[in-house]
């Protein structure tokens, strides 16, 4: 168990209890460890109840609750909730632009309980009749729903990236290669399958070891002895598991890692991509590149021929890398939200063999994150400059800022203050609620500044 599963428990249980319109003052206990926690450094999740108690925003009887969450995996209050609520309605805590009280009226006035529900009565002009909905509001709703269906069965990149190497560091302990290939390989923004190949001599066994690993679901009827099709708990997302021999692994490696589009393509002496790799004896990505007579791409441009088109005027070694990378500039301190000091991420970024970061804490109208007034920034700057010239010519920290663009437009702060930054983001948090032509008003006043980067 992680920190961030605390959290996400902590705040899946004061959304509940909002929903069902539990103690106030135990909804804010929760609220407040949530909040901390989420900020916490450090792993707690081994911690007894008496330092649990020592965290900010824990207080005791949330620190109990904790403890024991930790121990069995279960909340008894978070399972009572759970049971009373249909999972149509924890599936409405998904849709944009709808709050836990507005979610409540739907469930409690409309007898909504399914997203399937939710539709229908969006689309028959149902809600939009609702105190404090209206059609706006409808709309957004049908919106949400039109993204989250097509959703259903991905997860982004991130999500797959950790699923992927958990699952790949228990496959090898069980086969001699395992390699990741697919649209994980691909880099794709979206995964609806996570896809391995384990190069095996005995299919047959194969399976039998998979459905022994932790989380894996076998679907039988996709399946077959040389492909293992599931699902992994708690993932919504595929996962297939393919066998090769050694003789051909790297060709179905390579085969796996490019779509169709791709493989279409024609080099010069008319072979396609998809031709190469099953005639290849090398099986390896650049020698079937050379086989076909096309130039190399990597495995994260291999969407469709628009590489190749690339390729013509440009060299692989002019994409962009992790090496190129020479700062990150929009982060959060324990000044306003984040979770480290300044002192401790500047360190971190050196190690990362950066040469500067920037720090872009929140303003004053994020009071909510604790935003930083005018003072405070001088006081900030203070603490940089110290940093600064500790770490010499070689490494530098910039005076940024995360500047609320308020509703006409302008930035919250003064220009004196502004003129103290090195740069400038300017973001939008609050006063959502707008007309397009409003909005984009708004957002070119804020362009206009002089101060905006």
């Amino acid at each position: 168990m992680e920190n961030s599963d605390i959290v996400e428990m902590l705040e899946l249980t004061v959304r509940l209890m909002e929903l069902h319109e539990g103690d106030a003052f135990k909804i804010r206990a929760f609220q407040t460890a949530a909040f901390n926690l989420d900020k916490a450094t450090g792993d707690f999740t081994q911690l007894p109840v008496a330092d649990l108690i020592k965290l900010p925003g824990v207080g005791k009887s949330v620190a109990g609750k904790i403890r024991d969450f930790i121990d069995t995996g279960h909340l008894t209050e978070l399972d009572d909730l759970l049971a009373r609520t249909p999972a149509g309605v924890l599936a409405m805590f998904r849709i944009k632009g709808i709050g836990v009280k507005k979610i409540g009226t739907l469930w409690r006035e409309l007898g909504i309980d399914t997203l399937d529900a939710l539709r229908q009565a969006a689309e028959s002009g149902q809600i939009a009749t609702l105190k404090g909905f209206g059609g706006t509001i409808q709309e957004k709703i049908l919106a949400s729903l039109d993204f989250l269906d097509s959703l259903t069965g991905k997860v982004r990149l991130d999500k797959a990236d950790q699923l992927a190497h958990r699952l790949h560091d228990q496959l090898t302990a069980h086969f001699d290669r395992v390699e990741i290939s697919g649209q994980v390989r691909r880099r794709s923004p979206e995964v609806d399958t996570i896809l391995f190949l384990v190069e095996s001599g005995d299919p047959s066994s194969t399976g039998l070891t998979i459905n022994t690993l932790p989380g894996l679901t076998q679907n039988p009827v996709l399946s077959s002895p040389f492909a293992w099709r599931g699902q992994h708990e708690g993932f919504d997302v595929n996962v297939e598991i393919v066998t090769y021999p050694r003789e051909t692994f790297d060709n179905q490696l390579f085969l796996h890692s490019a779509t169709e589009a791709h493989l279409r393509q024609t080099g010069t002496d008319n072979k396609t991509l998809l031709e190469a790799a099953l005639t290849a004896t090398d099986g390896r990505d650049a020698a079937i590149y050379a086989r076909a007579g096309l130039p190399y791409i990597v495995p994260e441009m291999r969407e469709n021929d628009f590489a190749f088109r690339w390729a013509n005027h440009h060299q692989t070694d002019e994409l962009v890398t992790w090496d190129d990378l020479r700062g990150t500039l929009h982060n959060h301190s324990i000044w306003s939200d984040g979770k480290n000091t300044i002192a401790e991420m500047a360190a971190y970024t050196r190690e990362l063999g950066l040469d500067y970061f920037g720090i872009a804490d929140h303003s004053p109208t994020a009071s909510y994150a604790n935003g930083l007034d005018a003072e405070r920034v001088r006081q900030q700057h203070a603490e940089i400059d110290a940093l600064n010239a500790q770490y010499g010519p070689d490494f530098r920290i910039f005076k940024g800022i995360e500047s609320d663009i308020l509703g006409d437009g302008s930035l919250d702060y003064d220009t004196d203050t502004l003129a103290l930054f090195d740069y400038v983001v300017a973001s939008i948090h609050q006063t959502l609620d707008m007309t397009q032509d409003k909005a984009m008003t708004r957002l070119l006043r804020a362009i206009e500044n002089p101060y905006t980067t």
